[in-house]
Order: C-alpha cells, then sequence, then structure tokens
C-alpha cells in the first residue's frame, strides 16, 4: 500500500532511538523516549496561498529530518509504523 500525502503534509519514517545508554543500561521499550528524527519517504504537493497557487514544498523524500516531539500522528501501515505531519512539524534538515 503506498500513501500518498494531502497538502502540506509528509510521512516520515522515524529513525530508532538508541535502546542503550552511552553507560551500558539497557532501556526498556517503555521508557523511551518519542523520536525526532526521521526519513521522509512521500510529501504532499504543497499549501495554497490566497490565489490558489501552490507553494512549493521545502523538504523531499529522503531527506532525513528533525521535528518536533508531539507534532506528528504515529500510524501503522502494513506492520510498519510510520509518522504523518505537517511541513511545519519540521524543524530542520540533518546533512
Amino acid at each position: 500500500m503506498q500513501l500518498k500525502p494531502l497538502g502540506s503534509h509528509i510521512v516520515l519514517e522515524p529513525v530508532d532511538q538508541e535502546k542503550m545508554t552511552k553507560s551500558g543500561i539497557v532501556l526498556p521499550e517503555n521508557a523511551s523516549e518519542k523520536p525526532t528524527q526521521g526519513t521522509i519517504v512521500a510529501v504532499g504537493p504543497g499549501k495554497r496561498n490566497e490565489k490558489g497557487d501552490i507553494i512549493a514544498m521545502s523538504v523531499k523524500i529522503g531527506d532525513r529530518v528533525l521535528f518536533k516531539k508531539y507534532g506528528p500522528d504515529e500510524i501503522e501501515l502494513d506492520g510498519k509504523k510510520y509518522l504523518v505531519g505537517d511541513e511545519d512539524d519540521v524543524l530542520a534538515i540533518v546533512e
């Protein structure tokens, strides 16, 4: 199945968080925080301005980004977890 986001929405594949601290302590699944980094797997066409013109997105498929911790919504599709959010939830592109 393929997702096609609408407007200025993006679909992210979260980057796995470390399961172990630097000192070697293994963290349980419920102790880990929500992800704040991900790879963009789909983007919408962009927002429309007052004239109805589409404003191009500033991110593209394949970009690794930092995003707001509680911005995107978590979904599961075909047994895999994804995050769906708005372009405004993205804070920076990681290069």
